[in-house]
């Protein structure tokens, strides 16, 4: 009797992990492990530990997502001008397999380093990808979009950014077409998009259009609702190396930047530069946002995101929702709990 009723609870548990409603995604910013160009900076015990802390969420979630800066490649030539503020990033293909371990399942590509060495190292990095079998999108010409399958649970993701050779994020039309796309064979549709200004003063998400060196960047709160409107359920971005705000619009959850994350090397982590969040959050299996936990993390230079048991970056992000996007349809509190406004 007693072996029955163990075995019933068993069951009884299974049943409940197999068909909760709940879908939980988890995603990251920037992801540069290391880098040979021009100099050897690479992390300690070839980079074992760069994930160390991170690992349970990212590997916990039904799916993990990220922006990959830069290449995973042996070799090769900068396409780059060498100047002082000019910066290559070319991460050892034998540390692919760190992505894969540290629980990544997509991996955007369309940001202003994955074209460092030119087609060699485009042609590198999907292959070191694929060899992991982490999917990914974002270079004009190469894959515009990708499926993940988790718990039987069809992923659309699609990723865009402001450069020539990525799909931009300003070209609404095809924008709409891939997302059109992936509504006939998806069941959730995730969207990536490197944009927006870059440094310390860049935090505040404006309103309208963005520039940086002379380069129009996008208007992404535009984008981003455009996104939603047409079908997305998820938006995320990165690229102004710091944390901006989040939004739930329409029910549906937006990151305006989840600056860098796992960047020891190559890149500033001075001040807010070191706030490495991971965003953990919980949908329904229409898409709609459920509940979410912002975990601080801050980065140290060769070592990679540690916890922040101060939570430097959730309060951070807090404000600048409450600053930036009062309007949003979800709240977020100082230990970083993001819920639905009543």
């Amino acid at each position: 009797m007693r072996i029955r009723l163990f075995l019933l609870t068993i069951l009884a548990g299974y049943t409940v992990a197999c068909f909760s409603d709940d879908i939980t995604v988890a995603m990251t910013g920037d992801i540069m492990m290391g880098t040979t160009y021009p100099g050897i900076s690479l992390p300690p015990k070839n980079g074992e530990e760069v994930f160390k802390d991170v690992k349970p969420i990212l590997q916990r979630a039904t799916i993990t997502v990220g922006n990959l800066e830069g290449t995973l490649l042996d070799g090769g030539k900068s396409t780059k001008s060498g100047g002082p503020n000019s910066y290559s990033f070319r991460t050892p293909t034998s540390y692919s397999h760190l992505l894969k371990e540290a629980g990544y399942d997509f991996l955007s590509m369309a940001n202003n380093h994955a074209n460092d060495f030119g087609a060699e190292g485009i042609a590198s990095t999907e292959k070191q990808l694929n060899l992991q079998d982490i999917k990914y999108a974002g270079i004009k010409g190469h894959v515009e979009s990708a499926i993940v399958v988790r718990n039987g649970i069809k992923f659309g993701l699609c990723a865009f950014g402001h450069n020539q050779y990525t799909l931009k994020h300003r070209d609404l039309q095809t924008v709409k077409r891939i997302i059109d796309d992936l509504k006939k064979k998806s069941d959730i549709i995730i969207v990536s998009f490197h944009g927006g200004a870059e440094g310390r003063s860049k935090s505040h998400l404006p309103q309208g259009a963005e520039s940086f060196l002379g380069e129009d960047r996008g208007s992404l709160r535009e984008f981003a609702h455009f996104c939603i409107d047409n079908g997305a359920d998820i938006v995320y971005g990165h690229g102004p190396h710091v944390v901006r705000a989040t939004e739930v619009y329409k029910g549906r959850f937006i990151a305006y930047s989840l600056g860098n994350f796992c960047t020891p090397y190559g890149m500033s982590l001075a001040g807010i530069s070191a706030y490495s969040p991971v965003v953990e959050i919980k949908i329904d299996k229409q898409g709609r946002f459920l509940s979410g936990k912002i975990h601080s993390f801050l980065q140290q230079k060769g070592i990679g995101p540690r916890k922040d048991a101060n939570q430097h970056v959730a309060h951070e992000m807090m404000n600048l929702t409450n600053s930036d996007v009062p309007h949003s349809e979800a709240t977020i509190d100082r230990n970083g709990n993001i819920t639905l406004k009543k």
